[in-house]
C-alpha cells in the first residue's frame, strides 16, 4: 500500500513537471511571437520612415533643378552638381527612443546629369536602326576598350523593341494607341536590359553601365559641358579621346553657354554630318542613400525639368523610381 502511494506520488509529481514545462513553454511562444510582431511593426515604421525622406531628398533635388533651369545652360560648376555628404538627421526624426539604444540616421546623395550619358534609344526610331547612330554606338565601344561589332546587335535589339503593330486600314493612326508588334522583343527600359543582346557579356555591360542611359525619348542630345571623355569623342564625328579630354580642359575653365559657342572652340567634324549635342540638360538622375536604424534604402530616381511642359517651363516630372 505504502508503495503504490509513494508510485502514485511520483507519476503526481512528474505529471505536474510536465504541465509546469508546457506552461513555460506556451508563455515563452507567446512572448516569442509577441517580439516578433513588435519587431516587424517596427521595421515597416523604419521603412516608411525611410521613404518619407526619400521623397524629401528628391523633393529638395527638384527644387534645386527647377532654380538651375533658369540659367540658359548646364555645366558641372552648379550647384546641382555639388553632392551631399552624409548628413545626420537624428535630430530631424521624432522617434520614441530606448534608453542606451544606438540611433543613427543619415542621408547622402548626388545629382548626376543623364545627358551626359549616350541615350540607347537613340539607335532606333519607330523600329528602324538609325545607321548614323550605330556609328556614335561603335565610336563609344571602341573608346571604352570593348567590341566595336557590338554596336549593330544592339541597335537590332533596340529597334525590334521599338516594333509597333500596324494600323487597321480605314484607322486615323493618330488616334490609335498601338501595342508592340507581336512577337517582338521586349522593349529597352534599362541598361540591364542589354544582357539578352547576342554576344555582349556581363562584364561588357558593366563597363558600358556609367556610360550609357535609357531615356524616354529616341531623340536625345549630350550635354557637352558634363559628358565624359569617352561619350564626348563618340558624339563628336572625327573626334579622338585626345581632342575630348583637350574640350574638357577648356571647359573646366569657362563652360559653353550654346552649341554655336561650343562650335567655335572646337572647329572640327565631319561635312555633312550633325552631331546631337546640346549644352543644357533636362533629364538628370537623383540618387540617394538613406540609413534610419537597421532599415536602409538605395534609391534612384529619373526626372525631366522643364523640357516640352509649355504650361510649367520649370516644372519637374520623376519619370521612374527604382530603390534596394
Amino acid at each position: 500500500m505504502h508503495r503504490r502511494l509513494t508510485r502514485q506520488r511520483g507519476v503526481a509529481v512528474v505529471t505536474a513537471m510536465l504541465l509546469t514545462t508546457l506552461a513555460i513553454s506556451i508563455v515563452a511562444s507567446l512572448f516569442w511571437q509577441q517580439q516578433v510582431q513588435v519587431r516587424s511593426m517596427e521595421n515597416q515604421r523604419l521603412q516608411s520612415q525611410t521613404k518619407w525622406i526619400q521623397r524629401g531628398a528628391l523633393d529638395w533635388a527638384s527644387v534645386i533643378l527647377r532654380v538651375n533651369n533658369n540659367s540658359n545652360y548646364t555645366s558641372l560648376d552648379q550647384v546641382w552638381a555639388t553632392p551631399l555628404a552624409e548628413t545626420r538627421l537624428d535630430q530631424y526624426i521624432e522617434r520614441e527612443r530606448i534608453q542606451g539604444e544606438n540611433f543613427d540616421a543619415s542621408l547622402s546623395g548626388q545629382v548626376l546629369d543623364a545627358t551626359a550619358r549616350y541615350n540607347l534609344n537613340n539607335l532606333a526610331k519607330g523600329g528602324i536602326v538609325e545607321k548614323s547612330q550605330v556609328e556614335v554606338m561603335r565610336s563609344l565601344l571602341t573608346n571604352l576598350r570593348l567590341e566595336a561589332r557590338l554596336a549593330v546587335p544592339i541597335a537590332e535589339f533596340v529597334a525590334a523593341g521599338q516594333q509597333l503593330a500596324p494600323v487597321p486600314e480605314n484607322t486615323d493612326p493618330t488616334t490609335v494607341v498601338r501595342p508592340r508588334r507581336s512577337g517582338a522583343p521586349m522593349r529597352l527600359e534599362r541598361v540591364d536590359d542589354l544582357l539578352m543582346v547576342p554576344g555582349l557579356k556581363p562584364e561588357s555591360v558593366e563597363r558600358l553601365r556609367p556610360f550609357v542611359i535609357v531615356l524616354p525619348s529616341s531623340n536625345t542630345d549630350v550635354n557637352v559641358n558634363t559628358a565624359s571623355p569617352e561619350v564626348l569623342a563618340a558624339v563628336l564625328p572625327g573626334s579622338s579621346m585626345s581632342e575630348a579630354n583637350s574640350l574638357i580642359a577648356q571647359r573646366q575653365r569657362t563652360p559653353w553657354i550654346d552649341v554655336p559657342n561650343f562650335k567655335l572652340t572646337w572647329k572640327g567634324g565631319v561635312e555633312g554630318v550633325e552631331p546631337r549635342i546640346t549644352a543644357k540638360s533636362t533629364y538628370f538622375l537623383v540618387q540617394s542613400r538613406i540609413r534610419l536604424d537597421r532599415a536602409a534604402l538605395d534609391a534612384e530616381s529619373l526626372v525631366q525639368v522643364g523640357g516640352s511642359n509649355l504650361i510649367n517651363p520649370g516644372s519637374v516630372n520623376v519619370i521612374w523610381t527604382r530603390q534596394n
